[in-house]
């Protein structure tokens, strides 16, 4: 049944770096606020409500596929999700405000790991409807956030550019840090393996702000916990990606957590990137964002690049450096996929053909 799936999506089939009939696109994001069928939901719901009702976070999540034909749908869902059934109290103004940081062990010895079939049956929902309703074609991507992104925002108590607060937390306290990314990653590995259980075909871990640290510093805190992650789910039988944001000096470490794809922000060219991470690990990305801003010449440059940059071994999806920035013109993500899907068929058609044609 796997190999059928396999062969039904380039996308899983790339994940596993098998060879397919052209790359694979899904991008970060693709599911949300520039898309005018998604303002209309929202006109109507508030945010956390969208995550919570199963119907509405399903229809959200197909939005792209039906408009734009991905290679993939990911999960509509919000990282801080299951942390509140850890025991943590989150809102949202607009982005997670933690009412009472983490700033002590007997904060952290407080916090429990829930059973997610409890604490987020909506979601465990949402990826049930959308493993019915998906193309297969369109397999569904679960995520989670990686633990010491949660973690960020457990300690500081909000989003910031820095997270002063947190990683001084990560000097001043190691113990009481290594007990909270491993509660975290203990209550990421049960979240995402309810969501493969439930059908998610694809499971990611988004490390959003793994390159505020040093390669060192990394290597010390945030690499183990994505390891005890990605260990885990190696049982769950589906791919998995890891995407260290701003992780260009990272990679080296990155490529021994298990995961099967490594995201790659913008800050690297993909060659140099798979030259880092070796044969054995596929790469996601990596065009940058605001590259949907430029005139449809250099947003056709600019696709192609990235594909000549990941090269013709098996193993690239292609996607954003990051998450696709609110105002984007629907077109412009039109033109994306469409670009990626005929250079790349016809990239690997002139590649095939032309070994045949000079009788190699």
């Amino acid at each position: 049944m796997q190999s059928h799936n396999m062969r039904a999506s380039p996308f899983l089939a790339a994940c596993r770096r098998e060879p397919v009939s052209h790359t694979p696109v899904w991008i970060m994001r693709q599911a949300g606020r520039y898309l005018p069928e998604y303002r209309k939901i929202r006109a109507e719901v508030d945010f956390l409500t969208l995550t919570k009702t199963p119907d509405l976070a399903a229809e959200v999540t197909i939005q792209p596929i039906r408009r734009f034909g991905m290679d993939a749908a990911i999960l509509f869902s919000d990282i801080m999700t299951p942390v509140e059934g850890m025991g943590v109290s989150i809102e949202f103004a607009p982005g997670p405000v933690v009412k009472d940081p983490i700033r002590s062990l007997q904060q952290v010895e407080a916090l429990v790991v829930p059973d997610p079939e409890e604490s987020v049956p909506f979601v465990l929902e949402t990826v049930g409807i959308l493993s019915d309703e998906l193309p297969e074609s369109a397999p569904l991507i679960g995520f989670a956030g990686a633990p010491f992104t949660l973690f960020c925002y457990l300690v500081q108590g909000r989003g910031t550019k820095t997270f002063a607060e947190a990683k001084g937390f990560l000097f001043a306290e190691p113990e009481a840090s290594r007990l909270l990314l491993d509660k975290l990653a203990d209550t990421m590995i049960a979240y995402l393996a309810a969501q493969a259980a439930s059908g998610a075909k694809a499971l990611m871990l988004f490390d959003s702000w793994a390159g505020l640290l040093s390669p060192e510093a990394y290597e010390t805190f945030a690499f183990p916990s994505v390891k005890r992650v990605m260990d885990a789910l190696g049982s769950a039988d589906v791919p998995l990606i890891y995407f260290p944001n701003q992780g260009a000096t990272l990679l080296e470490t990155a490529r021994g957590s298990g995961a099967d794809v490594i995201g790659v922000d913008w800050r690297i060219p993909l060659s140099k990137a798979r030259e880092v991470l070796g044969p054995d690990v596929a790469v996601q990305g990596n065009l940058d964002p605001s590259a949907l801003f430029a005139s449809r010449d250099e947003l056709g440059r600019q696709i192609d690049r990235v594909l000549a940059e990941a090269g013709p071994t098996p193993g690239h999806i292609f996607n954003l450096g990051h998450g696709i920035e609110r105002t984007t013109d629907p077109d412009s993500v039109a033109f994306l996929v469409d670009r990626v899907h005929e250079t790349s068929s016809r990239e690997l058609w002139d590649a095939t053909c032309g070994d045949v044609a000079s009788g190699v």
